[in-house]
C-alpha cells in the first residue's frame, strides 16, 4: 500500500511442503526479524503434511499463512490514499477538498467505510449548468448546514441540521406587493435588509430566507420567523454572489455515481487489473479490503512503480518447485542445502548453499552467527525439520554437523530424539482417510536431467505392511499424474526407515530400465512385480536417486 507502511518480506519453502520446508520458513522468519527489526512473515506453498502438523501442535507453534501465489498484488504498491469523505458534504467542500489533494475523484463512504459512491471534477462541473432548475436545492435535499458553510453564514433562527427539501429557489428583488404572487409556501428567498421583504416571505410561508450582506434581523423579524417555523440566516454576501454560490451547498451525494462502480480489492493481481484500467475512461480506481470497506485509490500510474513482493525462499531454489508467481517476485535471499537449480533473479542475493542434510542445520547455524538466542519452540523446530529429513540421521546426506546441530536442539527443546522421531515418523505414515492423491502430492517434486522431465514422490514409515499397502494403492494411481504434469516419468519413492530400503514405483516409457540402468542392476526377473525396482540403502531422494537418474539420463 503506501510507501509510509514498511514492505514485509515473506519467507516461504517450496511446493508440497515437508517438514524442513516449513519449520525452516518459520525459524528464519523469526530469525531475520530479530536482527534486523523489520518484518519477516513465514509462508507455506502448499498444505500442511501430518508429520509437520505433529511437530507444529508439540511446539504449539501456529502454521504459516498458505501463499497460493507471489504475483504482485494491488495491497504490495503504494496507492493514493484519497481520505473518503460523507455523501453529505457540499460540491464546495469535495471542489476545496479535491484542489487541496490535488486529485480529481473523491470516494463517499459511510460510518463503517463502505463505498457509497464517487464524485468527479466532471460531476461537479455539470452540477453547475443546471441552473434553470430553480427547485434543484430541495431536490437535492440539502442540509442547512451546507448552505450556511457555502455562503459563510449564520443561523439567527431555526436549526443547521435541519434540510431544505421543498419548495424553489428565488431573489426577492420586486416590491413587498409583489412579492405576494411568486413566494409560495415552502420556498427559500434571497433577499436584502428590507424589512417589509422579509415580513412578507415569512407570511407567504416561506420555509426559509437569507438575509444579505450581514444585514441584523430585527427582534420582531426574529419572533415572527419562529411562529411561522422559518429558518432565518444571515451571510455577508450580495444577493448576486449569494444566488451564485448558494447551488453549490447542495450534496455530492445527489451527483455522485453509485451504479456500477467499478472497483478493485486489495488482493487482485496487478496483470489482472490492467487490462480493465485500459479499457475505461476513469482516471482513479477504488480499492476496497475483502470486506468491502474503503482503502484508496488507484491509477494506471501507481502501476508503473509496482514493486513485487519481497521473498526469500528456503530449502529450495528449483523454479518449477516454488511457489507461482515467483518471475513477479523481488527474492532477496536463498537458504538451501541441494543442487543449484533454475530459480534466476534480477539483481544479486544472499545466497547461502551448504552440503549438509538439512537447512534447518543452516538456519541453526545462523543463529549462532548473529548471536541470537534459540528458545525452546525454535530449537523443537528445527530439530524435528533435522530428523526429518535425516530420517534420524539415516539418510547418506546427513553430515556430522547435522548430529551435532540436532542434539544440541534436542536439549533445549527438552526432547528424547530417538522417542520423538518414532512419535513424529508414525503421525507421518499414518494414511488412513486420505485419498491417494493426498498421499502421493504428500511430498512431491518436479525435476529436468537433461532431456528428461520428471516427478518424484516420496513417503517414509517405520511400518512395512503399510508401504505394502501403499504400493498397491499408489502403482495404478501414477498414470493420473503422468498424464496431468506432461513429463515423461514419475517416481514414487516408499522407503522404509528401519531396512534403509525404498521400493521404488515407476510410471511412464524407459522408467524403470532407466531406474536398473541408473543403479547398475540387471534385467527384471520373470517373476519381478512390474514397474516396482527394490532399492537397498537408497532412502534419499536428493542425494542417492536424483544423482543417479541425472547421470543415467546422460549416459
Amino acid at each position: 500500500m503506501s510507501e509510509e507502511r514498511r514492505r514485509r518480506t515473506i519467507v516461504i519453502g517450496h511446493k508440497n511442503p515437508d517438514t524442513d520446508s516449513i519449520c525452516s520458513a518459520i525459524c528464519y522468519a523469526a530469525l531475520k526479524s530479530k536482527i534486523t527489526g523489520k518484518e519477516y512473515v513465514p509462508g507455506r506453498a502448499g498444505h500442511v503434511n501430518e508429520e509437520t502438523q505433529y511437530v507444529l501442535n508439540y511446539f504449539n507453534v501456529e502454521a504459516p499463512q498458505l501463499i497460493e501465489s507471489v504475483k504482485t498484488q494491488v495491497k504490495d504498491i503504494e496507492i493514493r490514499a484519497t481520505k473518503g469523505v460523507n455523501r453529505n458534504i457540499s460540491l464546495k467542500k469535495a471542489w476545496n477538498l479535491m484542489q487541496d489533494a490535488h486529485v480529481t475523484t473523491l470516494p463517499a463512504v459511510s460510518e463503517n467505510g463502505v463505498l457509497e459512491g464517487l464524485i468527479t471534477v466532471g460531476d461537479i462541473t455539470k452540477s453547475y449548468m443546471n441552473v434553470l432548475d430553480s427547485s434543484i436545492l430541495s431536490k437535492a435535499h440539502t442540509q442547512y448546514k451546507n448552505i450556511l458553510e457555502t455562503l459563510e453564514g449564520a443561523m439567527v433562527v431555526g436549526d443547521e441540521n435541519d434540510y431544505f427539501d421543498q419548495g424553489k429557489v428565488l431573489i426577492a428583488a420586486a416590491n413587498p406587493d409583489m412579492m405576494e404572487y411568486y413566494i409560495s409556501e415552502h420556498d427559500l428567498v434571497i433577499l436584502g435588509n428590507r424589512y417589509e421583504s422579509q415580513l412578507c416571505a415569512i407570511e407567504m410561508e416561506a420555509d426559509c430566507i437569507i438575509v444579505c450582506e450581514g444585514a441584523a434581523v430585527s427582534m420582531t423579524i426574529r419572533k415572527l420567523a419562529q411562529e411561522h417555523g422559518c429558518t432565518v440566516m444571515t451571510t455577508p454576501y450580495d444577493a448576486y454572489t449569494a444566488a451564485r454560490l448558494i447551488n453549490q451547498s447542495m450534496p455530492i451525494g445527489h451527483f455522485m455515481k453509485t451504479e456500477d462502480l467499478i472497483t478493485f480489492e486489495d488482493s487482485d493481481f496487478i496483470d489482472d487489473i490492467k487490462e480493465v484500467m485500459a479499457s475505461k475512461r476513469h482516471r482513479d480506481f477504488p480499492i476496497l479490503n475483502k470486506d468491502g470497506k474503503y482503502l484508496g485509490m488507484i491509477s494506471r500510474r501507481n502501476l508503473l512503480g509496482a514493486k513485487g513482493k519481497q521473498i526469500i525462499l528456503v530449502d529450495h531454489n528449483e523454479k518449477n518447485q516454488a511457489v507461482d508467481g515467483l518471475e513477479n517476485a523481488d527474492i532477496q535471499e536463498i537458504i538451501d542445502h541441494h543442487k543449484l537449480g533454475t530459480v534466476e533473479t534480477i539483481s544479486p542475493v544472499f545466497f547461502r548453499n551448504q552440503p549438509v542434510g538439512c537447512t534447518a542445520t543452516i538456519v541453526y547455524q545462523m543463529y549462532h552467527e548473529n548471536n541470537v538466542e534459540i528458545d525452546k519452540a525454535i530449537a523443537g523446530m528445527l530439530c524435528s525439520a533435522i530428523i526429518s529429513d535425516t530420517l534420524l540421521f539415516r539418510s547418506p546426506t546427513c553430515t556430522p554437523v547435522d548430529k551435532m546441530a540436532a542434539t544440541e536442539l534436542a536439549k533445549i527443546a527438552e526432547i528424547d530424539m530417538d522417542r520423538y522421531a518414532a512419535d513424529m515418523f508414525s503421525a507421518g505414515s499414518n494414511l488412513r482417510g486420505k485419498s491417494n492423491e493426498e498421499i502421493f502430492y504428500q511430498d512431491f517434486k518436479l525435476f529436468n536431467s537433461g532431456k528428461i522431465s520428471y516427478g518424484v514422490g516420496q513417503i517414509s514409515s517405520l511400518n512395512a505392511d503399510e508401504l505394502t499397502e501403499l504400493k498397491d494403492r499408489l502403482l495404478p494411481f501414477l498414470k493420473k499424474p503422468h498424464e496431468e504434469h506432461g513429463v515423461d516419468m514419475i517416481f514414487f519413492m516408499l522407503t522404509n526407515i528401519l531396512t534403509e530400503s525404498t521400493s521404488l514405483l515407476c510410471e511412464g516409457e524407459g522408467a524403470e530400465d532407466l531406474i536398473r540402468l541408473a543403479f547398475h542392476m540387471e534385467n527384471a526377473s520373470d517373476d519381478a512385480e512390474a514397474n516396482v525396482v527394490e532399492l537397498p540403502g537408497v532412502v534419499s531422494r536428493k542425494k542417492q536417486l536424483i544423482p543417479s537418474i541425472m547421470i543415467a539420463s546422460e549416459a
